[in-house]
């Protein structure tokens, strides 16, 4: 369990701090009011989890460390955003319809009531 939690550690703090070189970079160059670093980090982040599962295929069920440290480490330092696109294109490649519809739906709006309700309960 300590090596696992190394792994997953070691893979979220190099996707933290590329978060935050990505924020940086954006914020140099771009300063109008639609959240690009955001939408960036979280396009790049999802483009990032795809190739990985891509160039990594069977692989990555095999070997749970690579996963740990690619997957759940790097890209969910980088970004929980990647993890949630890649969980709604498994449900739609299964054909799970349904559910994709309802956690899309759940995960946006009750993400948004939560983050206007925990602002509302510190004020």
């Amino acid at each position: 369990m300590v090596k696992q939690l190394l792994i997953v550690g070691l893979g979220g703090g190099l996707g933290s701090i590329l978060r935050f070189l990505s924020y940086a970079l954006t914020a140099k160059y771009y300063s109008k009011a639609f959240p690009l670093a955001t939408f960036v980090v979280n396009i790049l982040g999802c483009l990032l989890i795809g190739v990985l599962i891509g160039l990594l295929g069977h692989h990555i069920q095999s070997n749970h460390n690579l996963k740990l440290l690619f997957i759940t480490g790097f890209c969910g330092g980088y970004t929980t955003f990647s993890a949630f696109a890649l969980e709604n294109v498994t449900l739609l490649q299964s054909q799970n319809y349904w559910t994709l519809i309802i956690y899309v739906l759940l995960s946006v709006l009750l993400g948004l009531l939560a983050v206007w309700l925990g602002m509302l309960l510190t004020k």
